[in-house]
């Protein structure tokens, strides 16, 4: 059992992921709107819309999950913490959730979606963390169908693929509006990129550099910041 801030708990099955440095890089990275309506698009058991609940006590977050376990967990970690009035996990493929939602209808979408791509070499890779089930052209087009115009989507990833993912973002109408490329040491190579996408928004991007420890792999006060120390 992982103790949030905010007094929140997450209960994370065996098989499920772990709390990562992902989640908490982008519900961190995220700057939601007042009142925000959320959807995380892959929540797994509820990681992210924890984090996000204990960060902004306004916001609604929904959750988009196609494995059933991890759906089921989420449910209970949102009944555990009494947060059914401002979250909920739908069990869903998110390639058709434009189905059971109303589109047009959400001020931010999110996601830490797999790394991996579903081809041969990436086999022996856990389905989990390849884009099988959702590449990053259909995550891309499922935000933009889910946003209202002027909403953000905000997602977490590895920096070999940005291109990729700017690609695919601006076929959609998402326009990247903010990078953040993450070193875990000063001297290290940037491991994981942050990116803000506006829908119908102006070219234009400004980017930062965040970095987890020093030079001595002494904690940073970025890192501090993100886990309260």
């Amino acid at each position: 059992m992982e103790v949030l801030t905010g007094g929140y708990t997450l209960d994370i099955p065996q098989g499920a992921f772990p709390l990562s440095t992902d989640s908490i890089l982008l519900s961190d990275f995220a700057k939601l709107k007042r009142n925000a309506k959320v959807l995380d698009l892959g929540s797994g058991c509820g990681t992210l819309g924890l984090l996000l609940c204990s960060k902004d006590q306004a916001c609604h977050v929904t959750g988009v999950e196609l494995e059933e376990g991890a759906h089921l967990a989420a449910l209970e970690n949102i009944a555990r913490n009494n947060l059914s009035l401002r979250m909920e996990s739908i069990c869903a493929d998110l390639r058709t959730i434009h189905k059971e939602l109303p589109v047009n209808s959400f001020d931010c979408c999110l996601s830490n979606p797999p790394y991996f791509t579903g081809g041969p070499a990436n086999q022996q890779t856990p389905l989990a963390r390849r884009d099988d089930c959702c590449n990053l052209d259909e995550l891309c087009q499922s935000a933009s169908r889910m946003l209202k115009f002027g909403g953000d989507f905000m997602l977490v990833h590895k920096p070999e693929r940005l291109a990729e993912i700017c690609g695919c973002a601006i076929k959609y109408q998402l326009e990247p509006k903010q990078l953040c490329l993450i070193r875990h040491r000063v001297d290290g190579p940037v491991t994981l990129i942050l990116l803000s996408c506006r829908k119908g928004g102006k070219p234009g991007l400004i980017w930062q550099e965040q970095c987890l420890f020093d030079e001595l792999g002494q904690p940073t006060d970025y890192y501090k910041t993100l886990y309260h120390l």
